[in-house]
Order: structure tokens, then C-alpha cells, then sequence
């Protein structure tokens, strides 16, 4: 089962206390203290990792602990750090404290770590109180408490392409075509109840895309109706959405209507997907009624349209060559994106050291 909104119960370690002790040897006397301090609680901590497909682990055990401290000891001897709880998630986790309802951090990258609950500080032993009036205290602080919380993990898929289409459409069949994932194909709709996750193999280019295979959405989903919500916050991180039409109409459906009715939805539940480079694909050429349908949907909609069968494979050759080029150019445009925001970033750094020397530099002038 694919489990991709899990609640749990998040406690780090308490700091170990600090410890009372001291010096006791033969012919050495008033030895003064040497109590060392507790150990520190360990830490919650979230991992990023890209071998993890979804939230399953946190399905069954909803209470997960790190270790406390330990305790000081005689003889200056710190006590030994709790072990952190490392707790792994997959890439496109966004979590939300569950008492305010807020976001407080998402986890994109591979190996991207964040402390959700700090460990206790150790306390302090008696040695840090000795003073020239009090040479032998007898004061040792406790450790404090780990913090803990409720949190709602909930995983946003992150893929280059997103298959989205009405119930039916065939997104599971170009998947199981196009992949190595195997999503239930069946001639009723739902037959995919949550996302799949494949790889499209490009073996002379030595590259590869990860698709994912929404479930079939229906009318009103922006409204959280049928998978609603947790379907659509599936594509949000998607680089390209592939929109699929049955172009044959099965069922007394209009293809154009569907187009028109997919857009709409995505509109209501988040504008910005509109933005979003996006392929429509016309699936089931090899019905009869396909080519009428196809020219009323051209006549209606001024869309690029590609025609494929997955029954017949045909073009699905040039379907795979538009997802490659597609991403292709979205990976350029990031990466564009990426360095102009760094030089900006470098840019407005020195003008900032510039503004402090040339101020430094005003100052000593005037002093002189």
C-alpha cells in the first residue's frame, strides 16, 4: 500500500544531570570537585533519501524516541551523548506541525537533513561551581527535557513527468508500456487508487526520467471530491504534465469537454499548475471514432495534440523523443534560473562588503 500522509509523535532525548564528586586520594587532602557534566539528549532528525518511496515505515509506529543523555560521573568524566533518531523520509516530504497547522520545512534533496526535535542539554557538574568562596560545592544541574511534537508528514511525489487524466484515460497503460512499474489496467475506472512511480530507460543517451502515474481524477476534485486533494498535490513538484485524452470518446464522453474540464481543475486548486509546461495526448487512436474526435478537439482547442495507441504503440516513439526534449529544456531553464539567482546573490554579498568598507574607511579618515 502506498501511504503518503502518516500523523506521528516526535520526543528527543533528555540531557543526562550533571554530577556531584570529589577528589578523593590517598594524602591529598581537600581534592575539590571534580563532577562531570550529563550528556546530551539526542536529536529527531529527518533524512531525505531518495531510496525511500513513500511513508510507510510511519504507518504502524507512530512514536518514535531518541535516547537521553547519560548521567555525569566522578572524576571530571562526561556523560555520553544520546545516539540521534534518525528518521528517513522520501524526497518531497513537507512537514506541518500538527497543533498550528503550519509548514515548517520540505525535504527536495537527497541526503537533506533537518533537526525536527533538538535534544536536552547535558547538566552541569559540581565542578563548574567551585569558586574561591564555595571550593567545595554541592550543586550539579539537571539535564533539560527533549523538546517534542505532533507532526503531519505528507509527501508531495517529485518526478519529471505527471500522467493526469480523467479515470480511464490510459495513463496506467502507457506506464506499463513506457516502464518497468506495473499499475493495475482493467476496463473500469479507479483501477488506480495511488501513484506510480517508473523509469523511462534512455539507453543510447544513457539518461532516464521518472514518471509518475496519478490516479484518475473526477469532477469537482479542486473541491477534494473522489482523491481530490491528495491527488492533486501529487503533480505539484511534477517538471512536466502530460494531460491524456481518450480521444475515441468510450462511454458517451466528449474529449474536448474533458480537456477543457481538466484545466478547470487544475486552475481551482492551484493557478500555478496552469503554468506548468505541459504535453496532451490523445490515447486510443486505433478506435474507429478516434479521428472524428480528434478533429473536434483541434477545432475547439488551439493545443499541440500528440496521437498514440497503447494498444497498437503507435506514437509512442515520438511521444518518448517530446518527454525527453521537454524535460531537457525545463533542466536548462532551472539551471539558468539557478546561476542567475547565485550571481545575484554574490552580486548583492559585495556590494554590502563594499558599503561596510567604505564606511570603515570614512570613519578611520575622520578620526585621523
Amino acid at each position: 500500500m502506498f501511504v503518503d500522509e502518516v500523523v506521528v509523535t516526535l520526543v528527543s532525548g533528555k540531557g543526562g544531570d550533571g554530577c556531584i564528586g570529589f577528589r578523593r586520594e590517598k594524602y591529598v587532602p581537600f581534592g575539590g570537585p571534580n563532577g562531570g557534566d550529563g550528556g546530551d539528549g539526542g536529536n529527531v532528525v529527518l533524512l531525505a533519501d531518495v531510496n525511500v518511496g513513500d511513508l510507510t515505515a510511519f504507518r504502524f509506529t507512530h512514536i518514535h524516541k531518541a535516547k537521553s543523555g547519560e548521567q555525569g560521573r566522578g572524576s571530571d568524566q562526561h556523560g555520553k551523548n544520546g545516539p540521534d533518531k534518525i528518521l528517513k523520509v522520501p524526497l518531497g516530504t513537507l512537514v506541518i506541525d500538527k497543533k498550528t497547522g503550519k509548514p515548517i520545512k520540505e525535504l527536495l534533496v537527497h541526503d537533506e537533513d533537518f533537526i525536527i526535535c533538538k535534544g536536552g542539554s547535558g547538566g552541569w557538574g559540581n565542578t563548574h561551581f567551585k569558586s574561591s568562596v564555595n571550593q567545595a560545592p554541592r550543586r550539579a544541574n539537571p539535564g533539560t527535557d527533549g523538546e517534542k511534537g505532533d507532526f503531519k508528514l505528507v509527501l508531495k511525489i517529485i518526478a519529471d513527468i505527471g500522467l493526469v487524466g480523467f479515470p480511464n484515460a490510459g495513463k496506467s497503460s502507457l506506464t506499463n508500456l513506457i516502464t518497468r512499474a506495473h499499475p493495475t489496467v482493467a476496463d473500469y475506472p479507479f483501477t488506480t487508487l495511488n501513484p506510480h512511480i517508473g523509469i523511462i530507460e534512455y539507453k543510447e543517451e544513457y539518461r532516464r526520467l521518472v514518471l509518475a502515474d496519478i490516479p484518475g481524477l473526477i469532477s469537482g476534485a479542486s473541491e477534494n471530491r473522489g482523491l481530490g486533494h491528495r491527488f492533486l498535490r501529487h503533480i505539484e513538484r511534477c517538471k512536466l504534465l502530460c494531460l491524456i485524452i481518450d480521444i475515441a470518446g468510450i462511454d458517451g464522453r466528449d474529449p474536448a469537454d474533458d480537456y477543457a474540464e481538466l484545466m478547470v481543475e487544475l486552475e481551482n486548486y492551484d493557478p500555478a499548475l496552469l503554468k506548468k509546461p505541459r504535453l496532451v495526448v490523445a490515447n486510443k487512436m486505433d478506435e474507429d471514432s478516434a479521428i472524428e474526435n480528434l478533429k473536434a478537439f483541434s477545432k475547439r482547442h488551439s493545443v499541440a495534440i500528440s496521437p498514440i495507441s497503447c494498444l497498437s504503440e503507435e506514437g509512442i516513439p515520438e511521444l518518448l523523443r517530446k518527454f525527453m526534449d521537454e524535460v531537457t529544456l525545463i533542466q536548462k531553464a532551472e539551471a539558468e534560473q539557478e546561476l542567475a539567482e547565485t550571481a545575484a546573490k554574490e552580486a548583492a554579498e559585495l556590494a554590502a562588503k563594499k558599503v561596510i568598507e567604505d564606511s570603515t574607511e570614512a570613519v578611520a579618515n575622520s578620526e585621523d
